[in-house]
């Protein structure tokens, strides 16, 4: 073996081999099907150490379940449609969809998409992900596109999806709608502005708003039916100011008399109130703002400025005319897309709508059927179904997505869906099948220009992984089998889109299936920045950018930091803890060079001694005990703690004391008998393979550079993770010998420390070495190790003594030597 672990050198050829030897397809691996719905990372960017954190963590425990004996099936997915890729592709090129049309963005899209891929592609394998590279999926790709219409015309067809022309969160700019679960609160300074309102009578009213650019748009007065202060307003007029149009002054239980004035303007829209007023009283929608965030023509003065002008140039009209009473400054909550950040607005446009609301108690048992890791994230799901407040909004006003197969009869509205068979389609791009309505028979008939939210793509991911696993197969919601795919086995995913992919997973897979998605949920936390911010693909972070730590730092290191943070924790990048992974890489090598100079001549068919001796029952016993904690904390997908069990034996039982144990045997064989040296030769082997069994799926590099160093020639197998624990970690069970080892390693510590305490080299002899032993049955054991402990203390003689006259201590010195006491 080289002197030095030279990770690069050993991380290509890895990396290499299990590409052309296809080490992790399913194909190549027996047993029960173990499926992972894994989560497709957004084309928007360069990938950023977080998305290491949480894809590592994944892999680790692909790699466990593969050598637990199980057929992996790890697919990866690339999420390459939307509104994130086309702002992606929007700031790399330069160039805005709406000036270069339609068609020539979408091919632009299609060309950066799969350059970015491909880089995805090379990060991933570098850092060692054991994804079956052969089975892949993007979800603009045509196999996908047909899935996510079908899907659509299915739950169309089940009554679970409609079409209205409704008021809806919309992104001025993105200048798409959004969905409730893509919002997120900000707090925004602002300022509560007193309005002076007037009514027909000349009556003063004063009214505080945030708002006051919707004044164009105010179409009703309302108080508190309770509030004497008001009651005299009832089927009253006001004027609004500046703009002068008449509106009626209505009372409604839903107005704060508290709040405020007790008075409040409904505009169109301000917010989810001003929406049920004007549906519950059939008021006017007189929208002043349009598409592109500007206010339109009719409302004068504001007319072709954008929210903060309009804003702006309202407030200093009331103030030239008298008509702003007071202002004060506050920071308010406000709902801003979580994408660009900015303020959402409503506007009413014809959108498609998945039924929620009345589901709501279905989607709430469905999470009493899943398996969630850590258990406490459950109730973050919970709390998101029962607040939801909205049908999820389906629509995106958007380019790069996947259309609704859906065109529009003019003379009926009539709605005419595709036929699955002829899947994908793009309606804007081809003409409806029947070429005439079916219901009316008119040929006036558009296409619908909408494209899907990306989640409702990524939501079907579990009959995606089912098109890549069964390619053959027609339909993925068809098909026989997918009743046997379904619940997939895990799906791991950040905390933050619980309320986003898992929800809408979950409601997909029941619309259609009656089912849950997946078994077991594991949520994963998020990698934070200095300011403890989360990490984001647009945000630069060079020094811990993952093409930078690789070229600092092994893949190993990097991965052994992912495994120190517990599920579902977000955590602060560690340089410090990448660090502590290298020292353990350079320990592993050097504990396997020491293993190798000694186990020369062992291969698999070497048979188990029949007297190992204590020290190996020890060690055995304490494996086959490390393996079963490690195996049951990575069962409960508790990574963290199973990399403890394996550090705490390496470290210490392994290094510290087995090796200190056995040295004097490999070093002065001629003191033991041969079978004693034999039995610790094949120990030292054997349950150095275990080791690198449970370090493999941590730091897959180093163990199979070491497998191969040490035991692929002689026991066979073409790498360390085709191994399978059940061939490897045979159980022994030793309690005797790991009670008299204890004191053993307890009497060589106090011989150690007072070495050190009297600066004497480890090496120096103990002339005579006393042992206090109370208990007669440890002390006549520990006579039968004589030799062992001789060895191990370099004492010349022992003796046992009955009684302690004193601590442990060094009684005499003379010449190199010296005479000391110890107690067991």
């Amino acid at each position: 073996m080289d002197k030095r672990y030279e990770h690069q050198i050993h991380e290509e050829k890895a990396k290499k081999k299990w590409l052309e030897e296809k080490t992790y397809e399913r194909t190549k691996h027996t047993g029960k099907l173990y499926s992972i719905d894994t989560p497709p990372p957004t084309v928007s960017g360069a990938l950023h150490i977080g998305h290491i954190f949480s894809y590592t963590q994944t892999d680790i425990i692909a790699r466990f379940k593969r050598m637990d004996g199980f057929s992996v099936f790890y697919p990866f997915g690339y999420d390459d449609n939307g509104l994130p890729t086309e702002r992606y592709v929007e700031k790399k090129l330069g160039v805005r969809p709406h000036e270069v049309g339609r068609s020539e963005f979408i091919k632009l899209c299609l060309n950066v998409t799969k350059e970015a891929e491909k880089d995805f592609e090379t990060l991933w394998q570098r850092m060692g992900i054991s994804a079956d590279w052969s089975s892949t999926y993007a979800t603009i790709s045509a196999p996908v596109r047909k899935i996510s219409q079908e899907s659509f015309i299915r739950l169309f067809n089940k009554d679970f999806i409609y079409r209205k022309f409704e008021p809806a969160l919309y992104c001025t700019t993105c200048r798409t709608s959004v969905a409730q679960a893509e919002l997120d609160d900000a707090h925004i300074a602002s300022h509560f502005n007193d309005i002076i309102f007037k009514t027909t009578g000349g009556q003063d009213l004063v009214i505080g708003t945030t708002r006051p650019e919707l004044l164009p748009s105010c179409v009703a007065v309302f108080y508190h039916p309770e509030d004497m202060r008001y009651k005299n307003l009832q089927n009253k007029k006001a004027l609004v100011p500046i703009f002068g149009h008449e509106v009626p002054i209505m009372p409604d239980e839903l107005v704060d008399p508290e709040k405020g004035t007790g008075l409040v303007m409904c505009c169109a829209f301000g917010d989810k109130t001003d929406i049920l007023w004007i549906k519950k009283y059939t008021l006017a929608q007189n929208l002043s703002l349009g598409p592109d965030g500007k206010w339109l023509e009719h409302t004068g003065p504001l007319a072709g400025l954008k929210v903060h002008d309009a804003r702006k140039k309202v407030l200093e009209l009331l103030q030239e005319q008298g008509l702003l009473k007071a202002q004060k400054s506050i920071t308010h909550n406000v709902n801003v897309h979580e994408r660009c950040k900015k303020e959402i607005e409503y506007l009413t446009l014809s959108q498609w709508f998945l039924k929620i609301l009345e589901y709501k108690q279905q989607f709430l048992d469905l999470a009493e059927k899943i398996n969630w890791h850590p258990t406490y994230m459950k109730a973050r799901y919970k709390n998101w179904v029962e607040n939801i407040s909205w049908d999820w909004c389906l629509s995106r006003q958007r380019f790069f997505g996947i259309p609704f197969p859906v065109w529009h009869c003019q003379s009926c509205e009539e709605i005419l869906l595709a036929d699955i068979k002829d899947l994908p389609v793009d309606p804007q791009e081809t003409s409806f099948t029947g070429k005439n309505c079916t219901n009316c028979g008119s040929s006036d008939i558009v296409g619908d220009t909408d494209v899907m939210d990306t989640w409702n793509t990524s939501s079907l991911t579990p009959y995606i992984c089912f098109d890549v696993y069964n390619p053959e197969m027609v339909s993925a919601f068809e098909d026989p089998f997918v009743g046997e795919f379904l619940p997939m086995s895990m799906r791991p995913q950040a905390h933050d889109i619980i309320r986003t992919w898992a929800f809408y997973t979950i409601i997909k897979t029941w619309m259609h299936h009656g089912s849950v998605p997946w078994n077991d949920i594991v949520i994963s936390g998020h990698v934070l920045s200095d300011g403890n911010e989360k990490l984001s693909k647009s945000k630069e972070q060079k020094k811990i950018a993952p093409e930078y730590l690789l070229e600092q730092f092994p893949a190993d290191a990097i991965r052994f930091w992912t495994a120190s943070a517990s599920l579902g924790h977000d955590v602060s990048f560690s340089e410090t803890q990448l660090k502590i992974g290298q020292k353990l890489l350079t320990k592993l090598w050097n504990a396997f060079r020491f293993a190798s100079e000694h186990t020369q001549g062992i291969t698999k068919d070497t048979p188990f001694p029949e007297k190992p001796g204590i020290i190996n029952e020890w060690l055995l016993h304490k494996v086959t005990h490390t393996f079963a904690a490690y195996k049951k904390e990575l069962d409960a997908h508790e990574f963290t703690a199973a990399l403890a069990q394996i550090e705490k034996f390496f470290w210490q039982d392994y290094c510290d004391n087995y090796i200190e144990l056995i040295k004097d045997q490999l070093f002065n064989p001629d003191n033991y008998s041969k079978n004693e040296v034999a039995a610790t030769r094949w120990t030292l082997f054997f349950v150095g393979l275990r080791i690198l069994q449970m370090y493999a799926p941590f730091v897959p590099y180093v163990t199979e550079a070491l497998f191969e160093a040490l035991y692929q020639e002689k026991f066979g197998g073409d790498s360390i993770h085709s191994t399978k624990f059940s061939h490897i970690q045979y159980p022994y069970f030793y309690d005797q010998s790991e009670e008299l080892v204890a004191n053993i390693i307890k009497i060589v510590e106090q011989v150690r420390k007072l070495k050190s305490e009297h600066q004497l080299s480890l090496k120096t002899d103990v002339a005579t070495l006393n042992i206090h032993c109370i208990n007669p049955e440890l002390r006549a054991m520990l006579k039968k190790e004589v030799i062992l402990l001789k060895g191990i203390t370099r004492a010349q003689t022992i003796d046992f003594i009955p009684e302690l006259l004193v601590g442990p201590a060094i009684l005499s010195k003379e010449n190199e030597t010296f005479n000391a006491i110890v107690s067991c």
